[in-house]
């Protein structure tokens, strides 16, 4: 089966990434600097020709990767797979705010715990990677040979940026996930391999980086 190259998106911003609160599947709309960002990505990856744009179902990557379809002629397909780490209770707090009420699960959060769920009905980074695992795999079998965009979240782009470099899912991250960067992989049936990251260049360094996911 012929390799399927995949450029990874992150979404531009919303209210909630500037104030630094925990989104995970609740559904943010970009603010107005998240959809200038927007439109700056779609307009640098314009001449890509890619075979398809896919994108999480939640608000805040749909509105991105409409822009991105727009200037390839496609329709965006949601993809719930793409989908953020559910993260229960913490959803639309701060971590500090999280530290003084729940300590105990802060550290457990920081300290990337493999199988640790957050309460209220959180996804475990482990159950995170096999989701976006199974879910990138199937997109791109789908598209062998061809390229493909995909729209998603920082949670989903960390994962990616593990499976790709086989970095455990316990270290510490020392790369960077900012809002609209664009991110390529390559993709066969044996593996995926990092390309390039973070490319922020379209945004005049104007990108806010994740630090809470």
């Amino acid at each position: 089966m012929e390799a399927t190259r995949i450029i990874a998106v992150r979404h531009g911003e919303t209210a909630w990434n500037a104030d630094s609160r925990i989104q995970g599947h609740t559904d943010i709309a970009l603010n107005d600097r998240g959809l200038w960002q927007a439109r700056r990505v779609a307009h640098a990856l314009r001449g890509t020709a890619p075979s398809a744009v896919y994108s999480s179902d939640l608000l805040r990557a749909w509105a991105t990767a409409q822009q991105v379809a727009a200037e390839a002629g496609l329709q965006v397909v949601a993809e719930p797979g793409l989908r953020e780490r559910r993260f229960g209770a913490f959803e639309g707090r701060t971590f500090r705010e999280i530290e003084q009420s729940l300590p105990e699960a802060a550290r457990a959060w920081r300290s990337r715990v493999p199988h640790w769920e957050p309460p209220g009905g959180g996804e475990s980074l482990v159950q995170l990677r096999e989701r976006i695992h199974a879910t990138v795999h199937r997109l791109a079998a789908r598209h062998a040979g061809g390229l493909v965009v995909l729209v998603a979240h920082g949670g989903v782009l960390d994962a990616l940026y593990r499976l790709a470099t086989g970095q455990p899912i316990e270290s510490p991250r020392t790369w960077e996930l900012p809002n609209a960067a664009i991110n390529r992989l390559l993709w066969t049936p044996e593996a995926l391999t990092l390309v390039g990251w973070s490319d922020t260049a379209h945004l005049e360094d104007d990108a806010l980086d994740e630090t809470i996911a």
